[in-house]
């Protein structure tokens, strides 16, 4: 058993994650609280923290046909020409971020502790740097690393 990601037609991450629960198939579709203004009111509603994907815990193997059939999934997200597979603690990071914040922002990261970097302009524009860490009092980030993706919560 190990986690994968699955690509959903738009708007359908909710419905996918209902189908497959109903199928037996062990999903996880992470949900954001976010504040939503109109012209008329603001309301915190519930959307999908990632556009289009839904996570799947399966035995791929015998598992993939089922998930594949369901209603309003496209197919498996794929690196490497191989499915792409999620850390159990990457789910478990998710859960435990979404639980603690509201109101989460999904950013691609491109940039990771460690990296080495050329600036681009100023007075050290074309020297090499090392990244050491990023810091900001007012946001509280988690870096997915195999997804590519930095979750930001802005703290009040």
């Amino acid at each position: 058993m190990a986690w994968f990601a699955v690509y959903t037609k738009s708007r359908c991450e909710k419905q996918v994650a209902l189908d497959l629960e109903a199928l037996g198939i062990e999903c996880y579709c992470p949900i954001n609280k976010v504040k939503r203004k109109w012209s008329d009111r603001t309301k915190w509603v519930e959307e999908p923290l990632f556009r289009s994907y839904v996570f799947v815990n399966i035995d791929y193997v015998t598992e993939n046909v089922t998930v594949r059939k369901a209603r309003n999934v496209v197919n498996f997200v794929y690196w490497l020409s191989k499915p792409a597979q999620i850390q159990e603690e990457e789910i478990l990071a998710i859960k435990s971020f979404l639980t603690d914040f509201v109101n989460v922002e999904v950013i691609g990261t491109s940039v990771k502790v460690g990296d080495f970097i050329t600036i681009k302009s100023g007075v050290f524009e074309g020297k090499r740097a090392k990244v050491q860490s990023f810091k900001n009092k007012k946001e509280v980030r988690l870096i997915i690393e195999s997804m590519g993706y930095e979750l930001v919560a802005h703290l009040a």
